[in-house]
């Protein structure tokens, strides 16, 4: 019988505020050397913290459009049942769920997330938002986090492109807003918003969760749609 190791995470509540264990799996996370990454400024004054992934072996664009489609439910290891969100950062994620559904029940362009992460598992880079789809197919996915509770300061785009052994992903998170007000505030959203500390943890923290790809998505995409690409 299978077992539940993450009770923390499936009974989250918003009042919740603390940070669940690590969960102890056998995989080593991708170093942050192991991407090519940057920070730049904008010519509109946003800050945008790029990755180019390694090859993410494996893996293809179909299952990667369907994995953020799918992030809620759990995932069968080694005879127990893990948090599937857990389990993709199994040190910094706490929680993910739809805020909001196509009329359908899908995800899709019009749907939203709720996440939770602790970034590098340091408090001051606590991430509690509802971020809100833009696009997700095969191609790409782009999403807008509210960033203290306002949208337009935070978007995250991604491309995913088939390679011969898996999929080119690449991903950049762009802080700030496209107005011409923003160089005057600029300051402030740096200091108190979204500091330039937790932008390197950001980038730390996306090449792990990335790389974790290769580790559990073919064989969870396998199981749950039957098809192999």
């Amino acid at each position: 019988m299978l077992t539940s190791v993450d009770e923390t995470a499936l009974t989250y509540s918003p009042k919740y505020r603390g940070l669940p264990r690590p969960l102890m799996l056998p995989f080593r996370l991708k170093p942050v050397h192991s991407a090519d990454t940057g920070v730049e400024q904008m010519s509109d004054g946003r800050t945008r913290y790029w990755i180019r992934h390694d090859i993410v072996r494996g893996v293809t664009p179909r299952m990667l459009a369907w994995w953020f489609a799918n992030l809620e439910g759990t995932i069968d290891f080694g005879g127990r049942s893990y948090n599937r969100y857990r389990f993709w950062h199994p040190n910094d994620h706490v929680h993910a769920s739809y805020a909001s559904r196509l009329p359908h029940g899908s995800i899709g362009p019009g749907a939203s997330i709720r996440l939770v992460e602790i970034l590098g598992r340091n408090p001051r880079f606590r991430v509690d938002t509802v971020t809100h789809i833009e696009r997700l197919d095969e191609g790409g996915y782009i999403h807008n986090p509210e960033l203290h509770g306002r949208t337009g300061f935070a978007r995250m785009e991604y491309t995913f492109e088939r390679v011969a052994d898996g999929t080119l992903y690449e991903n950049c998170l762009i802080i700030g807003a496209a107005a011409p007000w923003y160089p005057l505030v600029k300051p402030l959203v740096r200091r108190f918003a979204f500091t330039e500390a937790q932008g390197q943890a950001w980038l730390i923290h996306n090449v792990e969760e990335v790389g974790m790809f290769e580790e559990f998505l073919p064989g969870l995409y396998r199981q749950e749609t039957g098809r192999t690409e």
